[in-house]
């Protein structure tokens, strides 16, 4: 007999790839790079700015309703345990920019720890993110992971680390994402997206 859960786990092998993760994160990104680091591996920066101060955030827009519906999707692929690990920082009465909070989570090379990383991220919901933005947040951080297993590490051991960092600050948030893959030109990448797609 086929249990629900076991369906779930099927279906997240059935999780799109080939690109259009990179094309999803680069609509997101106010600020997107891919480099390398002095230790041998590659981040993925994610920049996002909230709303400028004093507009007021749509709370139904119909790309808030599409965000919401990928992962409220995606949340139901969760059937994992998962080990959460918040660290909140005072706000300084300096001028420096000092996250508000600062979230950390290490992974295995699983396409199935997709559901791990989606309760990670609820960890966000009750901090002042705008809900566009904190939408749009967490499908960036489910695309940059699926990416960094099925491309960055399609040749690893399972046991590859990939690390996920969040740091959310007052007026944007920045999402990290460390796997140990060949480097790449992901600008290069997207304008290539873009030129084929203005072909068609």
């Amino acid at each position: 007999m086929m249990t629900k859960d076991s369906t779930m786990r099927d279906n997240i092998d059935e999780i799109p790839s080939g690109g259009i993760g990179i094309k999803i994160i680069g609509k997101i990104a106010d600020k997107l790079s891919y480099t390398r680091t002095s230790d041998g591996r590659n981040c993925l920066l994610i920049v996002k700015y909230y709303q400028q101060p004093g507009l007021v955030p749509s709370q139904h827009s119909i790309q808030d309703g599409f965000f919401k519906r990928s992962i409220d999707v995606l949340n139901r692929l969760n059937f994992f345990g998962v080990q959460k690990q918040r660290n909140r920082q005072p706000d300084p009465s300096s001028n420096e920019q000092v996250p508000k909070t600062s979230l950390q989570l290490k992974l295995n090379t699983d396409i199935k720890a997709v559901a791990q990383v989606l309760s990670w991220l609820e960890l966000l919901d009750p901090l002042p993110i705008p809900l566009g933005v904190l939408h749009q947040c967490k499908l960036a951080v489910i695309e940059g992971f699926t990416n960094a297993v099925r491309h960055a590490h399609k040749n690893l051991p399972l046991e590859t680390p990939i690390e996920i960092e969040i740091m959310v600050f007052n007026e944007h948030l920045e999402v990290k994402i460390w796997d140990w893959g060949e480097p790449f030109d992901i600008q290069a990448k997207l304008k290539e997206e873009l030129h084929q797609k203005s072909l068609y």
